[in-house]
């Protein structure tokens, strides 16, 4: 044991030394900066008479540059979703309105006198109202076109294009002509026509809703066939706003066919056969998007045909040298404007070439 003189081996008298008690203490630069108490020097207590220590205030730590960003990216995503509400309300999803029924008419105009022909296709168009018609989907031109109110410029081609091709399947293709195809005009309805379009086929009646010939152009082939497969075409499409969510696109069209009685060689007689056609379309938005229409009223003149004759399921036509049993009560010019109203019309002489 030491004596009084002799201080103890450690600070406190503690054993072993001081230094191992104190080693894993580490008072570092940014441990003294975080201290909330700061001791005046010895100079400052002496000149100030200040207490011999001090508070150091609080230390402001700002949000890391990760927290920055991430609050900024939630900012903008925030403000995105704002603007796109606000700038585009029309394209919030609404319920669909179930398309309409088809309702169509079909009036078959008899000929005066005997159907005129020939064996030159050509001459027989020359000498015809259909002369300065252009051939196949060429008549079918798209107008210039304008957004409207609620509907864009492209929305408004969609329509325009989407008659166009329902116009151009239904009266212009060979195969749908002769009375086989079907598919390439039926992919361009409505899903909510499709019932209607299938029974109209499958059992087909003239109550103005089941025609086949309401929906295209088909003739007999038992009958007739082309004689020339570029059909003349001459009409006008217009497209208009029904209100904010409906497009609506008219189209009216005289079409033009050479007909020769099916199974006949290159040297048969030729006639003519000429079909009026007033479409109206609906589109809605899913429309657009689908690339689809809705049919919503047909209304056909064609002739020359017998009154006779249904013509309900084919046109069956009357062709060079033929006549017509009975006419309608007044001649009907398909070229011309106007529609008639007469369930069977006469075919007016002057829609007939001059051979």
């Amino acid at each position: 044991m030491g004596g009084p003189a002799d201080p103890p081996e450690g600070p406190e008298g503690a054993p072993g030394g001081g230094e191992d008690e104190y080693r894993s203490v580490v008072f570092d630069e940014s441990f003294v900066r975080a201290a909330r108490l700061q001791e005046f020097s010895a100079q400052e207590r002496i000149d100030d008479h200040a207490p011999a220590v001090r508070r150091r205030p609080p230390v402001r730590r700002g949000l890391s540059r990760q927290a920055l960003v991430l609050v900024l990216l939630i900012a903008i995503a925030f403000g995105t979703a704002i603007y796109m509400g606000v700038r585009h309300p029309s394209q919030t999803p609404t319920a669909r309105e179930t398309a309409e029924p088809l309702r169509m008419t079909v009036i078959p105009l008899a000929p005066q006198g005997k159907v005129p022909g020939t064996a030159d296709t050509a001459y027989l168009y020359e000498r015809s109202p259909a002369a300065q018609f252009e051939s196949g989907s060429e008549g079918v031109p798209l107008p210039a076109s304008r957004r409207t109110e609620h509907f864009s410029d492209s929305q408004v081609v969609t329509a325009l294009t989407t008659a166009k091709d329902y116009i151009v399947r239904s009266a212009l293709d060979p195969e749908v002509l002769t009375g086989g195809e079907v598919r390439a005009v039926r992919v361009l309805l409505d899903s909510d026509q499709l019932d209607q379009f299938d029974q109209s086929f499958a059992r087909p009646t003239a109550d103005g809703r089941h025609a086949p010939t309401g929906w295209l152009v088909r003739f007999d082939p038992s009958r007739a066939e082309l004689a020339d497969r570029h059909v003349r075409v001459q009409g006008t499409l217009q497209a208009a706003e029904a209100d904010a969510s409906t497009l609506e696109v008219t189209a009216d069209h005289t079409f033009v066919y050479a007909l020769r009685p099916a199974g006949a060689d290159d040297k048969a007689e030729v006639s003519l056969f000429t079909v009026r056609r007033e479409l109206h379309f609906r589109f809605d938005r899913e429309d657009l998007r689908l690339h689809q229409a809705q049919l919503v009223v047909s209304y056909v003149q064609a002739g020359p045909l017998s009154c006779a004759e249904d013509s309900t399921h084919h046109l069956r036509p009357l062709l060079a040298g033929q006549t017509a049993k009975e006419g309608g009560p007044a001649g009907t010019d398909p070229y011309a404007t106007g529609s008639a109203t007469a369930l069977c019309g006469s075919l007016a002489t002057s829609a007939q070439p001059k051979v």
